[in-house]
């Protein structure tokens, strides 16, 4: 798995999450960007899964939507390798709902 794949994994799941939050909070794109200190077109690139969230952001996300850090994290993981093999990042299947 490339680099760019497990990017893409965690990037869709992380979107999944985003997305599930903000429908639960009864919020806009545009009124959680602004709850978040972000612009309305990230937002929605978080959502899509094509843009990777920086560490600030997913604080600030999980402020504006009152759900711990956590919560947006939900379904990504790291497996470690051993000695001899590279370890990967895990995703759940994008379109899998979590609860």
């Amino acid at each position: 798995m490339s680099p760019h794949e497990y990017s893409l994994e965690l990037t869709r799941c992380f979107g999944e999450n985003i997305l599930i939050a903000r429908r639960r909070a009864d919020l806009s794109q545009e009124e959680l960007g602004f709850l978040a200190s972000l612009h309305r077109t990230e937002i929605g690139q978080l959502e899509r899964g094509i843009r990777l969230p920086r560490i600030d952001t997913v604080v600030k996300l999980a402020g504006a939507l009152n759900v711990p850090p956590g919560d947006l994290l939900k379904g990504m993981a790291w497996k470690p390798g051993k000695l001899a093999a590279r370890g990967r990042f895990i995703a759940r299947g994008f379109g899998e709902r979590g609860s």
